[in-house]
């Protein structure tokens, strides 16, 4: 363990990035929240406010160490080795090399754990305990999210020297595994053990307010390129790779996904806009540093238009997955992690010294198939464990605690039945004051 020696320049830049990340969750909040029903938006919108309560204690006293700590079988780190982290030093921090203290290293990491298990509240709007979400969230935080975040990033068994280290070494530069495909099984799983809401596929379920949505898509936006060229943990030209590709693909997967829209309904829709936003950022997400500009744009607009076709999956094979978690995140962060075993790149010139040998180029650029097999393995192995370790948790709460609201709360709106409050006065807000006094 060398001395630590302070970098200002990319300490400043992680912070910032930091600040961007946490501010992706209040957005996915108002993302979420404009898609659900006027009188459910509150309780849509507490449900990543409160990820942000549970989560955010829990990376602190446990969950760093778990997942960057000592390694302990190749799935999670010791808890105790930073338990607190009052006890890191400089010296240990993930970004030691950057030059950036352990202390801002663990609230950057912590703004990923945090927006991965929120990702999970769209797949089970308007039906969920609101005491059950915040358990759910705290357990699978700690069992799921943590022991990914360790196999993948932390020298475990999805990382380099794991389970594919006769092929290649995986890429998932900042989340496609970790939090997207994460996120997506497990809010297909949970949606499964909660059932369909009331009235599903047979009453409209309309965004109430579109403008919200496309706030909530801006703010993701805005908050993403902390997300991705934060990744870097540094102030340089690969961080500078992943903010181009983030926006070029990200605009490539809107346009993708309206033109699917016009072609199969007629109308591009404000909603197939912030969609398709969306998609493209999931997308982006693990090859942000790894692919040149052209793959990033091919790698975009194919998720807008394979996540625009996959949100109806719901319909045909009859799961409720409310706000399309599995059609956005689960497929667009498959589509992404797969297809850098085709396009993964590096001019050296442009982008630093990352792949500048060739040893992980995709198979489009001469890298042969070997990156293509990584990748697809370990999208599969991540799938598999988080829908087992979900469906553990789900099953678990469900007989515990029980995580379905009764029907007629359900029927009343969760904002009155839970929060006791709504967010207009049209749909009783006057009321509720006047009951409350």
């Amino acid at each position: 363990m060398g001395d630590f020696v302070l970098d200002s320049g990319n300490t400043a830049w992680i912070i910032m990035a930091s600040s961007l990340v946490l501010l992706m969750t209040p957005g996915l909040a108002f993302f979420y929240g404009g898609m659900v029903r006027g009188k459910t938006v509150l309780n849509m919108m507490m449900m990543s406010f409160g990820a942000m309560g549970v989560v955010g204690i829990i990376w602190v006293l446990y969950g760093y160490s778990g997942a960057f700590g000592t390694d302990v079988g190749g799935i999670i780190g010791n808890p105790f080795d930073y338990f607190g982290i009052d006890s890191i030093t400089d010296a240990e921090s993930l970004m030691a090399s950057s030059g950036v203290p352990a202390l801002v290293a663990i609230m950057f990491q912590a703004t990923f754990a945090i927006i991965t298990v929120a990702l999970i509240s769209g797949a089970v709007a308007d039906r969920m305990k609101f005491s059950a979400w915040l358990v759910f969230a705290g357990v699978w935080a700690t069992l799921v999210y943590v022991p990914m975040a360790h196999m993948v990033w932390g020298g475990g068994l999805l990382g380099g020297d794991g389970i594919t280290s006769g092929l290649s070494t995986p890429i998932d530069f900042a989340g496609g595994t970790v939090v997207h495909i994460n996120a997506g099984v497990a809010g297909l799983v949970l949606a499964i053990l909660l059932g369909k809401r009331k009235g599903f596929g047979k009453e409209p379920m309309r965004p109430h307010n579109l403008p919200f949505v496309m706030l909530g898509a801006a703010l993701l936006w805005f908050g993403w390129f902390g997300f991705n060229a934060g990744s870097e943990f540094a102030a340089d030209g690969t961080a500078g790779r992943a903010w181009i590709n983030t926006t070029v693909a990200t605009c490539a997967a809107m346009l993708a996904w309206l033109a699917t829209e016009k072609f199969r309904d007629g109308k591009a829709t404000s909603l197939g806009a912030a969609s398709g936003i969306v998609a493209g950022l999931v997308a982006i997400t693990p090859a942000a540093a790894s692919v040149d500009t052209v793959g990033s744009i091919v790698i975009g607009a194919v998720a807008g238009i394979l996540c625009a076709l996959a949100v109806g999956l719901k319909y045909k094979f009859g799961y409720d997955d409310s706000l399309d978690v599995v059609g956005v995140h689960l497929v667009g962060g498959l589509t992404g992690t797969i297809l850098i075993g085709l396009f993964a790149h590096v001019d050296e010139s442009v982008n630093g010294t990352w792949y500048a040998d060739g040893s992980l180029n995709g198979l489009f650029y001469g890298g042969g198939i070997n990156q293509l097999l990584t990748q697809i393995i370990v999208a599969v192995a991540a799938i598999v464990f988080s829908g087992v370790m979900t469906l553990i948790i789900g099953l678990a709460l469900k007989s515990s605690m029980g995580i379905r609201v009764t029907e007629e709360d359900e029927y009343r709106g969760l904002d009155l039945a839970t929060h006791g409050e709504t967010a207009y006065e049209t749909l009783g807000g006057a009321r509720v004051s006047q009951e409350v006094k």
